[in-house]
């Protein structure tokens, strides 16, 4: 193979590449990376000398995209956000802008993705604090348990 043909298939090759990460994002990767990028904004605001006044007023959030209680955490979120006690807070632009992040996601998961994602529990709890319990492992164990 002569050396023009190597890289006119290494081109082609790069080319499929590029183009195949120029699709558009589906309702749930965008949810999934809006969730990621909340996290770790809000984490952030947390652990800034700068807005740690500001977080304290802000509840703990572990967002995860499976779990059918984040339309009311996100909801709940927004109107903390919203009525922060101070101006100051409420100004900020890391706070503004993890405002408007929750505001998105809370936009794809209750309109336009309303129907496409799928929720694989309901355990508010592990919003809060983080510890997601495998719950389909209990229940199939408490259904053998039972049959047996």
């Amino acid at each position: 193979m002569s050396a023009q043909t190597r890289l006119v298939s290494f081109i082609f090759i790069l080319a499929l590449i590029w183009f195949a990460s120029c699709a558009p994002p589906t309702c749930y990767s965008r949810s999934l990376v809006l969730s990621k990028e909340i996290t770790r904004a809000l984490d952030t605001i947390h652990k800034s000398s700068r807005t740690k006044t500001c977080a304290e007023f802000l509840p703990k959030m572990f967002l995860d995209v499976h779990n059918s209680c984040i339309r009311s955490k996100l909801r709940d979120f927004l109107y903390v956000t919203e009525n922060l006690p101070t101006e100051y807070c409420r100004k900020l632009p890391r706070i503004q802008l993890l405002k408007r992040r929750v505001q998105i996601l809370y936009s794809i998961i209750t309109r336009f993705c309303y129907r496409d994602l799928e929720f694989s529990t309901n355990d508010c709890e592990a919003l809060e604090t983080g510890n997601i319990s495998p719950r389909y492992a209990e229940d199939r164990l408490k259904h053998l348990i039972e049959d047996a």
